[in-house]
Formats: structure tokens, sequence, C-alpha cells
């Protein structure tokens, strides 16, 4: 399996890829799938400030992505990323997220950024807080019942983890 920078040849597999979790999953909580175009313009907006935004591909088939985005726009918040990783249906298990999260966590370390988050849709995502788990997230807390989707209220799990320095000093 390859990691490499995503382009803007892969957003029509990406657009699959998230399309699948749109419509069957609760890992988004967005209830219609993103049009490619726009699925180009979020990729762009990312890797403009700079962030990484990779895929994994065996093959030639790119198997999942994942990005790092600001976690929130206001200025104060400018250390803090927040970490989306999907894969492809029938690919789960085999190690492509794992792939993917280390080398966002990695590269964003290098950007001397400080926390990452992970806002993970449904509590019973056992495999999702798992992985994050395994790689020193640690759950900050659960938001009871702020969405809906698929007929049924849903939680968001917030994971945080710290990067190089964490807070132990000043950026």
């Amino acid at each position: 399996m390859l990691l490499r920078s995503a382009r803007a040849d892969d957003v029509p597999l990406i657009q699959s890829i998230y399309a699948q979790h749109v419509l069957h999953g609760l890992a988004t909580f967005e209830e219609e799938p993103p049009s490619i175009d726009e699925m180009r313009q979020r990729l762009v907006e990312v890797t403009a400030r700079g962030l990484p935004y990779l895929v994994a591909e065996e093959a030639g088939t790119v198997l999942g992505y994942g990005y790092c985005a600001p976690y929130r726009l206001r200025s104060a918040y400018r250390f803090t990323l927040e970490d989306s990783v999907y894969v492809k249906d029938g690919h789960h298990r085999k190690g492509v997220g794992r792939a993917i999260l280390t080398e966002l966590i990695r590269l964003c370390e290098q950007l001397n950024c400080r926390q990452l988050v992970a806002v993970i849709g449904d509590s019973a995502q056992a495999a999702s807080i798992g992985l994050h788990a395994s790689l020193g997230f640690v759950r900050a807390g659960t938001l009871r019942s702020v969405g809906f989707k698929f007929g049924r209220w849903v939680d968001t799990v917030i994971m945080q983890r710290p990067l190089g320095a964490g807070d132990g000093t000043r950026p």
C-alpha cells in the first residue's frame, strides 16, 4: 500500500468513497453526497492551507483517504487540527485507516501543530474509537444526540491527541 498526497485526478474515487459513507454510515453527518466538484474544492481548500490530504492506494486503486483541517477558524484555534479518515467499503480492518492516520499525525507534528481532534460520528463506532485510542487519542467527551440521521438521534465522540510538545511549551 502506498500513501501519497491526494491529487485532483483522485477526486472521483475520493468522492465515491465518501458518498458510500454519507449514504450508508454515520462517520459523517452529511446526508447528501457532495458532487465531485465540491470534493475537488474541499481538497483545494485543505491543501491551500498547507495541510495534509492523503490517499492510500494499492495497484492504482484508492483504498482510503484522510486529511487534517482546521478544528475551528477563529485564530486562537490555529494550532489545533481535526482529522478525517474514510476507507473504501470492503477494505476496513486491513490497516488502511491506521496507515493514513499515523501519517497524518506525523505530518501535523512537522507543521508545529499542537493538538489533533477527532469528531467521531456515532458513539457505537468502536472501530474508529479504538483506532484513535491506539494512536494516542483520549476520549474528551461525548455530545449526546447532536445529529439526526437515518431516522434516529446520533452522538458524536470527541477525542484528542497532543502533537509534538502539545501544550508543554508555547508554539
